[in-house]
């Protein structure tokens, strides 16, 4: 008996020994083995780290006033835990203020389980009166916490909404380049304008706090907070004022309105309508919505003013003009008849005054804007000499706009045409170029680019929007003028113009009258852009009229004061008509808007 009572022992024995030693082993495995990653596991559950968004830098115009700033927005939250009866809280806020309470359900049921304590979002930016009622009834709703959050504000809603630009979810293609070190999926960025021009400035550096919570995510004490570094502040060249005449001007209709400061290339307003508001971008735009824009037929999220191109017109006769008068092609006192046309082989081309305005010199076909005198001028110069001028006049390349995204245009040469479409260049295709017709495209800033250089000594500069970026003694930019080309001409010929196009608007017979104003000397030149041939347009306005999209665009350039210049614009209406009386009364307004505002 002993002996097995013995055996039984060491068995037992043995058993606990094995017994000790697994666990010793699985001890050793956990405290030394996994020790560190357990703990970390165990430090996150117990430290939880939370965003503290930066407040995005706030726009102002040239002259401080502000133009987008931040506004809190306020969202309401479900803490699941504390929710004492769903049922009556559903029906309390559906009865408050509308709640849908199948989704806020939903939401509760899908993502309100894990985390008991963690605010679940049921709704952004609920309205001030919404908030009003939910502060006044919180003890009766248990589980509703609200939360603040900075959110854009585009205070003017379209106002200049093609420099500004808007703000867009970052993407997770943008996420993983370097371009964002400081962004996280579903932060807002700068999309278009100023805004993504200069995110980085603009956004700021994001804040944290280590709050220790418990094991369900109920939070307990903040350990540390470390404050978000607002954005930096961005400054306009552009004068608020003058920006909204611009735009109301422009109210209804499909067109333009770049307005410089001809002696440095400060953009002083650009308008491109139809517009659209920024803040439809703010929450995430529905697909209807985006569809709605994107779809539509007057595209309104292109600015106009730099990425459109258009023939333009008798404006372009400013380039030719000075062509003619620097090649010696024409003596300024030379008489030139008009009898309202002009032919050519088997093709008459028309003047826009139907029996034409008899004999002119360059002075008067300047002012009356005389297509007869130019076709004559045009086959003397040849397209590849207009083409020399106009390109030095800054037409057919991009301005080097600060913003980017603008076209070059189009300046014809005969090698252009036959490389582009492998035939040669055709006498009658330089007759229609001298009118700012045939292949030739600006854009609306290129035209105010070259009336300011005709006034200003021939300076090309680089139109910017731009002003200062900074906040208080700290600055990342500072607007400095950048010339970007000269136009090397005789100071008599470009003489000999500015008077010319001071009598556009102040002679008797001048095309662009309706730009007067008082006690300020406007010069300026009007322009008148064919979309069809004349000879179909009569026959549509023989009919029934000529359909809106087969009308004529408008065109107006202007700089004021004439003798000393401290404003030049350029203003295009599509499928406005005569620019004269389409365009130039809109010229009257800004000049008055801007040099009587500053006294």
């Amino acid at each position: 008996m002993g002996e097995i009572y013995t055996r039984r022992l060491r068995t037992v024995t043995l058993v606990v020994i094995i017994v000790f030693v697994v666990l010793i082993l699985r001890l050793w495995y956990l405290q030394v083995v996994k020790g560190p990653s357990y703990r970390i596991q165990s430090e996150n559950n117990r430290i939880h780290l939370q965003d503290i968004p930066p407040f995005r830098g706030m726009i102002f115009d040239r002259n401080g006033d502000l133009l987008v700033d931040n506004r809190p927005s306020f969202d309401m939250n479900f803490i699941p835990e504390e929710i004492q009866d769903r049922n009556r809280l559903f029906d309390s806020l559906h009865k408050l203020i509308g709640l849908d309470d199948a989704q806020a359900r939903a939401k509760l049921d899908k993502k309100g389980r894990g985390y008991p304590f963690k605010p679940l979002l049921v709704e952004k930016n609920i309205s001030r009166d919404d908030l009003a009622i939910i502060e006044t009834n919180l003890y009766n709703l248990p589980g509703v916490k609200i939360q603040v959050r900075p959110q854009r504000n585009y205070a003017y809603g379209e106002f200049g909404c093609h420099i500004i630009g808007y703000l867009g979810e970052i993407s997770e293609r943008q996420l993983r380049t370097d371009k964002y070190p400081g962004n996280r999926s579903g932060d807002l960025i700068g999309k278009y304008g100023v805004e993504k021009k200069w995110q980085k400035a603009l956004h700021g550096y994001r804040g944290g706090e280590q709050v220790e919570v418990d094991a369900a995510g109920r939070r307990l004490k903040v350990i540390s907070r470390k404050p978000p570094i607002p954005g930096l502040n961005l400054t306009l060249t552009i004068d608020k004022k003058l920006q909204m005449a611009a735009e109301k001007g422009l109210k209804g209709k499909t067109g333009a309105v770049v307005v410089l400061n001809p002696n440095n290339g400060e953009i002083l307003a650009m308008a491109s309508s139809p517009a659209f508001d920024p803040n439809l971008f703010i929450e995430g735009i529905d697909r209807k919505a985006w569809k709605r824009i994107i779809s539509s037929k007057d595209y309104p999220l292109q600015n106009r003013a730099i990425a459109s191109q258009y023939p333009p017109g008798s404006v372009f006769k400013i380039a030719v003009a000075l062509a003619g008068l620097e090649e010696g092609a024409i003596d300024p006192e030379e008489e030139v008849f008009c009898n309202g046309s002009y032919t050519l082989g088997t093709h008459t081309f028309r003047c826009w005054k139907k029996y034409g305005h008899g004999k002119v010199k360059f002075h008067k076909a300047l002012v009356q804007s005389c297509d007869v005198y130019f076709y004559k001028l045009a086959r003397r110069l040849g397209v590849d000499a207009i083409a020399k001028y106009a390109m030095m006049c800054g037409l057919g390349k991009k301005t080097g706009y600060d913003l980017g995204y603008e076209t070059a245009g189009l300046i014809p040469t005969r090698k252009w045409k036959l490389k582009r479409w492998g035939v040669p260049w055709q006498a009658g295709e330089t007759i229609s170029t001298a009118i700012g017709q045939s292949f030739v495209q600006t854009t609306p800033l290129q035209l105010a680019n070259l009336v300011a250089c005709v006034f200003n000594g021939g300076n090309l500069y680089q139109p910017k929007v731009v002003k200062h970026v900074g906040k208080g003694d700290r600055a990342v930019y500072r607007f400095s003028p950048s010339l970007n080309g000269r136009v090397t001409a005789k100071k008599e010929n470009l003489e000999r113009i500015k008077r010319a196009l001071i009598g556009v608007v102040n002679e008797p017979r001048g095309t662009g009258s309706k730009s007067r104003v008082k006690g300020i000397t406007v010069a300026g030149k009007t322009g008148t852009a064919q979309v069809i041939n004349l000879d179909r347009e009569k026959e549509l306005d023989r009919g029934s009229g000529v359909p809106l999209k087969f009308r004529d665009h408008a065109w107006f350039v202007a700089v004021a004061p004439a003798e000393k210049p401290e404003i030049a614009m350029a203003i295009f209406i599509e499928h406005g008509g005569h620019g004269g009386s389409a365009a130039a009364p809109l010229a009257k307004v800004l000049i008055e808007t801007y040099l009587k505002g500053k006294g």
